[in-house]
């Protein structure tokens, strides 16, 4: 299956090389856009190695062409040529600066570079107009050979493509509420200066389905050695999901299987939850901040890590993720490591209603995966039913780490103590706490179930300061005791000494 399948839309389709980042602010405050490197021109094989540094300035026309276009009938032009509507109105504002223009025209990339580079532009920002396209952004291409002739030999300038939503943000980036409408379409809204640069190893988002449900990719989410320290964290502590108990398991997010016949729908899948918390080191203390830098999730929302193994043959079958207990607004996915096209073990959501066809997300080593379970009203979306396809590959093995973020902020008694429970035993909690959190459930009901699992485990460690102060106390109190009786016992060794000493010296 290829991108271009007509079946399915296949991701991850941009790649760090064509990331950019447009940047304004100070140190205090900084807003970034993504954008999309072009696909031609010098700058490509720069691999969007660039920097820029200079006034965004508004396009006028801000198409490049505007209501009166005029058609260029001369045959012995190119078409290339016919549809190049020469310099901007305003060029001389755009000279040395970055022009911001639209698409709404229909204009090729190559010749609204060429408007741009024709103008004085230093660079040039492409606001995607496309309704229904969301955050969707890609990178422009040539669309002739002699487009792609004309970039090579003229276009040095970058050229990146951005949102409608992103085109947006920048143009009233400096508005205020008594702003006047009339001089935003101007260009009074822009920020004084931006900075243009290559993405790099930055997160940056891709967005697969914009609504119905809401699904997003972030590249660069984990470095490749948080990728590598997840999984060491996990190794030897995982255990072979059972879902066919008709038992939920609330504690670890894993629910009982719907399938037909007592059928799992994990099969095969190793599992567990890393219980870290409030108290994680380093790399998961920096992964939580990062996801909820980039995504806006409070960490207080997070759940620990869910850390997943699949093998040939491994696959959950389509589920929802839910969870009683505590209702999950979104799910986290992060690839931990890559998986050959072809060998299976992409994340698949079969029933986006948003008009296109079903989305497949391949396993990239530091992908992250988010899709929203709730509407913006956080009732659930069945839309969000989704699988993991069966790994093929015969030596394949797929790791997998997923972090659910809850409607509401998780208290002490899950954050702190019981991590400090798992501590002991590297982050994997002991089976007699999910055993007695669903029995507290099935006796009481959710909520107050909920609420009285939490009050035993934020007793519990006072009463084990209690038991362990109650067996230093005895031990203290032993040896004071046997101190006691061994004083004792010598002063009746020296009394009877003394006795028989007394003794026979009267016999004498």
């Amino acid at each position: 299956l290829g991108k271009s399948d007509p079946l399915y839309r296949i991701f991850p389709q941009r790649t760090s090389e064509e990331a950019a980042v447009i940047e304004w602010g100070h140190s205090a405050i900084i807003s970034a856009l993504d954008g999309a490197v072009a696909n031609f021109g010098p700058q490509t094989s720069q691999g969007a190695n660039f920097e820029v540094e200079t006034a965004p300035v508004l396009a006028n026309p801000i198409d490049g062409v505007g209501r009166w276009k005029k058609s260029n009938d001369d045959e012995t032009l190119s078409d290339f040529d016919r549809e190049y509507p020469g310099k901007l109105k305003n060029a001389a504002a755009v000279e040395g600066n970055m022009v911001i223009m639209t698409d709404a025209a229909g204009l090729s990339g190559v010749t609204m570079a060429r408007i741009a580079k024709e103008s004085g532009a230093a660079a040039l920002m492409v606001v995607n107009t496309d309704q229904n396209a969301g955050d969707f952004i890609y990178s422009l291409e040539a669309e002739s050979e002699e487009e792609a002739k004309y970039a090579e030999e003229n276009i040095d300038i970058p050229i990146v493509m951005v949102s409608l939503q992103a085109g947006n943000v920048i143009t009233t980036a400096m508005a205020t509420d008594a702003s006047d409408p009339n001089e935003i379409n101007r260009g009074a809204g822009l920020p004084d200066r931006v900075r243009l640069y290559a993405g790099g190893d930055r997160p940056f988002f891709e967005d697969a389905v914009s609504k119905t449900p809401v699904v997003y990719l972030i590249h660069n989410m984990l470095t490749s050695e948080e990728c590598d320290a997840l999984i060491g964290m996990a190794e030897g502590k995982y255990d072979r999901v059972d879902d066919t108990t008709g038992i939920n398991n609330y504690l670890d997010n894993t629910m009982a299987s719907t399938e037909a016949n007592g059928e799992p729908s994990a099969v095969n899948v190793d599992r567990v939850t890393l219980w870290k918390g409030g108290i994680a080191g380093k790399v998961i203390k920096d992964v939580d901040e990062r996801i909820s830098q980039v995504t806006g999730f409070p960490p207080e929302h997070f759940s620990d890590f869910q850390m997943n193994k699949h093998v040939k043959g491994s696959a959950h079958l389509p589920h929802f993720d839910v969870n009683e207990a505590n209702g999950v607004m979104a799910t986290i996915t992060l690839f931990l490591n890559d998986v050959e096209d072809g060998d299976g073990g992409e994340l698949f959501y079969p029933n986006p209603l948003d008009g296109g066809t079903p989305v497949m997300v391949r396993p990239r080593k530091g992908l992250a995966v988010v899709h929203h379970n709730t509407d913006e009203n956080y009732v659930f979306d069945k839309s969000t039913i989704n699988e993991e396809l069966v790994v093929t590959g015969s030596s394949t093995v797929k790791y997998v780490a997923k972090k659910y973020v809850y409607l509401n902020p998780q208290p002490n008694a899950m954050r702190v103590v019981l991590p400090l429970i798992a501590l002991p035993f590297g982050g994997k909690l002991p089976g007699i706490f999910s055993t007695l959190y669903i029995a507290l459930i099935d006796k009481f009901g959710v909520e107050t179930g909920v609420t009285y699992f939490q009050k035993v485990i934020v007793m519990l460690p006072v009463f084990l300061l209690l038991v362990i102060a109650s067996a230093v106390s005895d031990a203290v109190q032993k040896k004071l005791k046997e101190g006691k009786d061994g004083k004792k016992k010598e002063t009746n060794e020296k009394t009877t000494k003394k006795t028989k000493k007394s003794k026979k010296l009267i016999k004498n």
